[in-house]
């Protein structure tokens, strides 16, 4: 399993729709068939906790939405959801525009651009300025582009090994640490500024600490809103960046996908800037996003049944961990013809209403769903659009692009030329 992670997973539909897989000592689930993804996930979602993978993230990255389960959850979900809203979203396209245009705008006809770098470092200032206002916020984005990485590269590690590994003094975990500990302190120190000036402001963090529950008129404790800023930063990063370096990487891959998604960003944009207004109708270019995630989404879920229930004939207890697995779901063959091939248009029409419920997962699902699913999917569209409006991105063929696993698809490295469109 942890030498050839998806190879593995991907396989156990072979084996049943409920199969048993010991992860050293621990004994887990893993589910191979869509509707019992959909019955954990959704249908008795309620019967379920989060599992082991997540306790294991707690003591370091707190407990904000991503961790946090029941009441807290719910109570959670609901001061949040309105930083969130369609409306709020649209707000934020601007600064999604502007960030990828101050991207490319050094770009020089045939430099070689380490396309995954350039991608990470685009989605910390548009998730940073998003939740800080430019100035107040400037050292925790930079504290974020240089500790995020890290807290996802060794977090899942740390999941995976046996608890008396995370108290070794290794390298690893000496980084982990101190990527988690600096964070921690920063948006500590940004909340305790925020405090102390009152200053009115648009960002995220200011509707995350003036958020009031409904019924009971009270806020956040500030432990509560840095584990929020946290986990918006952990999560808002990764799925960003690591969907539009393997996006500029596949349609580079594939000229036929790259033409037609130009024809339509140029058709719909006309040379000017891209808005939030544009992005339902970059309907193709969302159909590439939506075959990236696919292709290129989370590896596993754990979840820790809470109350007896029955999964494809199978009773399991309290305390027992179940694994699903979006990557299996994505690349079965079942339910996603040639799932190996890259083709935006299985998402064109009916072929994507055909799908059943729980075989496509790139923010999960249920009352658990990934809060920032519509912020991400409007960032990747706006990035898209505004930087293939201008270039195109050409792989560098003596350096071979691998895939490397942890918690997600992370390519080895990403080199590619950039050529002008247009002269």
């Amino acid at each position: 399993m942890l030498r050839r992670r998806f190879g593995f997973t991907s396989s156990l539909y072979t084996r049943g729709d409920v199969v048993r897989v010991y992860l050293g000592p621990m004994e887990t689930y893993f589910l191979t068939s869509p509707e019992l993804t959909h019955q954990v996930l959704v249908a008795d979602g309620s019967h379920f906790r989060k599992g082991a993978m997540f306790e294991k993230f707690r003591p370091y990255v707190g407990n904000g939405l991503a961790l946090s389960d029941g009441a807290l959850h719910v109570r959670q979900r609901r001061l949040m959801q309105p930083a969130f809203h369609h409306a709020t979203i649209a707000g934020y396209a601007g600064i999604m525009t502007r960030a990828a245009a101050d991207l490319v705008k050094p770009w020089r006809p045939g430099e070689v651009r380490e396309v995954d770098h350039d991608m990470q470092a685009l989605a910390v200032a548009i998730v940073g300025e998003a939740l800080f206002s430019a100035e107040l916020g400037k050292a925790a984005i930079e504290e974020a582009r240089r500790s995020i990485p890290v807290i996802l590269k060794y977090g899942m590690i740390r999941v995976l090994s046996p608890a008396f590994v995370e108290k070794l003094p290794i390298p690893a975990n000496r980084r982990f640490d101190g990527a988690v500990d600096r964070m921690r302190a920063i948006v500590e120190e940004l909340i305790d500024t925020w405090r102390a000036e009152q200053a009115e402001r648009s960002d995220l963090l200011s509707m995350l600490i003036l958020a009031r529950d409904a019924d009971t008129g009270e806020g956040m404790t500030d432990e509560q809103v840095r584990d929020e800023v946290i986990t918006l930063l952990t999560a808002g990063i990764e799925t960003s960046a690591l969907a539009l370096s393997w996006l500029f990487h596949e349609i580079a891959r594939h000229p036929e996908v790259e033409q037609k998604l130009h024809d339509e960003i140029d058709e719909v944009l006309g040379g000017r800037e891209a808005t939030a207004e544009d992005v339902p109708r970059l309907v193709y270019t969302r159909q590439v996003v939506n075959e990236v995630l696919r292709m290129y989404p989370l590896w596993i879920l754990m979840r820790r049944v809470a109350a007896e229930v029955d999964l494809g004939g199978v009773r399991l207890s309290p305390g027992t961990e179940v694994i699903i697995s979006p990557h299996a779901m994505h690349f079965d063959p079942r339910f996603h013809d040639h799932p190996d091939r890259f083709d935006p248009d299985r998402w064109a029409g009916k072929r994507a209403k055909e799908l059943p419920r729980g075989a496509y997962l790139p923010f999960g699902a249920g009352a658990h769903q990934c809060i920032g699913n519509s912020f991400a999917m409007t960032e990747i569209a706006i990035v898209v659009a505004t930087i293939a409006a201008r270039w195109r991105l050409v792989p560098v063929s003596d350096k071979p692009v691998r895939v490397k696993y942890t918690t997600t698809a992370y390519p080895s490295r990403l080199p590619m030329t950039v050529v002008p469109r247009f002269r």
